[in-house]
């Protein structure tokens, strides 16, 4: 007989007592020492009182004395509420360790004559709920990132559900490129973002950054070179009714940039960028052309909650700044601060998130920022990370000075980390793609890929090297060159 409980995990583990109101303040003090486990929210009720909450720490806490977390954090900590340790146990259970109708394996070599046999226990045992068990086959190869899969039991049904950071999300996985294990990543960065900014993504996928972003009251320009992803990120937007927030587009990333960060008159060459989006228009899912057939729509659906938001960024916020104050008049980032997020507020700054509660209503695009991205964007997503570093060249004298409005944007360029790379080496890498030197990076650890290997997102705000003035060549960086 099957027997789950083999599969059960039993953890042990410490959490702090607090007042709920103070749980985004204590999460933000606590940053990288809350619970990281997918589909796991480190802060949960506290049975003993409905007024607190309990924060669950991480597995590394080992000790009572809490020792493993720096003093100067609990200080803080201490400075806004008495805090109680209390012992925490959780258990992981067999559901925990599947998800949705469709099984994605990797199989290693040596178990492959007994695919068959693994695929065909696991589909009868979890049917209905798994009704397709498939495996990934070979290495990523293919243009769009997109990786192969063979049907090992069950239907060749490869479109299914996924929940994610309160947002649905429909794919194929034949078709798209899909991770359920960056969605903590995903909720981290978009945790950086505020109401009323705006969002370029350049390599954008299905939308899981920018549906979120959408929800969140940012005005979100996603592209994306494969059109299958473009269209299922329309049909995220409708499902997650964001669509007036969303602005889609299927071209080249550096082509992109240039079109939506350039002078308002570009133009596009219609026959070879296969672009949804032409001359200086901005189109948004209701009204952006089909690139390609219609979705199929599947019924599986894949049951997750977001994680842990974890920022490595601080968060500095001064809404008192003008729109129309230019970048030489803005306050550069001082050492002390690593890349913080020095947002200028343009007309959308009063918008709500109006994700949860009755009471909040749906921003509607009219009330989004009317700054144009030629003008101002706050964010952009890099998430490419077998290649963004190369893309940055795509931000050499794009920016023209006499348009844009407040700071330059943040950059999140996703990328790899081998064992035998350093930080600098990568640093020196997106220098030499920008042409200009970066001040105040930020490395941010997203997950090990392989033994040797890890996934980072490096941010920083775009040197002002990059700006392009009318007597400077419009392909290099104006200056700052190393």
């Amino acid at each position: 007989m099957f027997d789950e409980s083999k599969f059960d995990l039993h953890l042990k583990l410490w959490a702090l007592r607090i007042p709920r109101e103070l749980c985004k303040s204590v999460t933000r003090l606590l940053n990288g020492h809350l619970l990281d486990r997918p589909r796991i929210k480190p802060i949960t009720e506290d049975p003993t009182c409905a007024k607190n909450r309990l924060m669950i720490l991480s597995e590394k806490v080992t000790n009572s004395d809490l020792s493993e977390i720096p003093e100067e954090k609990l200080d803080q900590v201490k400075e806004l509420c008495e805090i109680e340790v209390v012992p925490y146990g959780l258990t992981l259970g067999y559901s925990y360790w599947s998800a949705g109708h469709v099984a994605h394996l990797n199989i290693h070599d040596d178990l492959l004559p007994f695919k068959d046999t693994i695929a065909k226990v696991i589909y009868d045992k979890n049917y209905p709920r798994i009704k397709t068990v498939v495996n990934k086959v070979g290495t990523i190869t293919n243009e769009f990132r997109v990786p192969q899969f063979e049907v090992l039991a069950g239907q060749k049904d490869m479109v299914t559900e996924v929940k994610q950071y309160g947002a649905t999300f429909k794919l194929d996985y034949g078709l798209v490129y899909w991770n359920s294990r960056l969605e903590h990543e995903h909720t981290r960065l978009v945790s950086l973002f505020s109401p009323g900014e705006i969002i370029c993504d350049m390599f954008c996928g299905i939308g899981p950054f920018a549906i979120p972003a959408a929800q969140k009251g940012c005005a979100v320009y996603a592209n994306d070179l494969n059109p299958n992803s473009v269209n299922y990120l329309k049909t995220n937007a409708k499902i997650n009714k964001v669509h007036d927030r969303v602005f889609a587009y299927n071209m080249d990333a550096r082509k992109f940039v240039s079109h939506l960060m350039g002078s308002p008159n570009i133009e596009i060459n219609k026959e070879s960028d296969n672009s949804e989006c032409r001359s200086n228009e901005v189109c948004n899912i209701q009204s952006c052309e089909e690139t390609s057939t219609e979705n199929p729509i599947g019924a599986g659906e894949v049951k997750e909650a977001p994680e842990n938001v974890s920022d490595d960024l601080h968060v500095v916020r001064n809404s008192s700044k003008s729109t129309d104050t230019t970048i030489a008049a803005q306050k550069r980032p001082s050492d002390d601060h690593p890349v913080g997020n020095e947002n200028v507020r343009h007309a959308g700054e009063s918008l709500n998130s109006g994700r949860k509660g009755s009471t909040n209503k749906r921003l509607k695009a009219s009330e989004l920022p009317n700054a144009k991205p030629w003008e101002h964007v706050d964010h952009v997503i890099m998430n490419l990370p077998a290649s963004a570093l190369q893309f940055l060249d795509a931000f050499r004298g794009v920016i023209k000075r006499k348009y844009w409005k407040g700071p330059l944007p943040f950059i999140h360029c996703y990328c790899f980390i081998r064992a035998d790379e350093t930080k600098e080496f990568i640093l020196s890498k997106a220098e030499s793609a920008l042409n200009a030197r970066i001040q105040d990076p930020v490395f941010h650890k997203v997950r090990d890929v392989a033994p040797n290997k890890a996934m980072f997102c490096l941010s920083f705000r775009l040197p002002e090297a990059c700006f392009s003035d009318d007597t400077a060549d419009t392909t290099l960086c104006s200056g700052g060159q190393v």
